[in-house]
């Protein structure tokens, strides 16, 4: 090894030395909150941009009654064209209401959730990637119908 290369490994070692107790002298006590924005992590979110949403065009059902408008009684199957890459299909209604559709990418298995209403009176949001063509299944809780939009947003 010559002198030039010793020289620059002992500049990288002091480098990563100094990282370090930047790194812990910066540090937090606390063991962090989970739920909490992350400002890392929402800058990179920023750089690399958000999923763009699945266009309620491309969703199609039995119990469509209007663009992008979902009413039924009991359960209704919409289905999502292939849109060629990732997308974030958004569904939201004013009452709770329960979707089931298959994970994204090469999992074999489906996920299903309870959407309910927020406390601050936004309604119900059911957010799910999609990444090839698939069937969503949407089921009301209950004797009455649900109403379920397929928001852009």
């Amino acid at each position: 090894m010559s002198g030039r290369q010793k020289a620059l490994l002992a500049v990288f070692g002091v480098l990563l030395v100094a990282l370090f107790v930047v790194a812990v002298g910066t540090g937090r006590d606390d063991r962090g909150n989970p739920a909490a924005p992350s400002g890392l992590v929402d800058r990179l979110a920023g750089v690399g941009g958000e999923r763009s949403a699945v266009d309620p065009a491309a969703v199609t059902a039995p119990c469509a009654s209007g663009a992008g408008r979902l009413v039924f009684t009991g359960g209704c199957v919409l289905h999502v064209a292939d849109l060629g890459g990732l997308r974030t299909l958004v569904l939201r209604s004013n009452a709770a209401f329960t979707v089931a559709a298959p994970a994204p990418g090469e999992a074999e298995f489906t996920v299903r959730d309870e959407v309910e209403p927020a406390a601050d009176g936004t309604g119900a949001v059911a957010t799910i990637a999609v990444d090839r063509a698939v069937d969503v299944v949407l089921s009301c809780p209950g004797v009455g119908g649900c109403a379920v939009t397929v928001a852009p947003s």
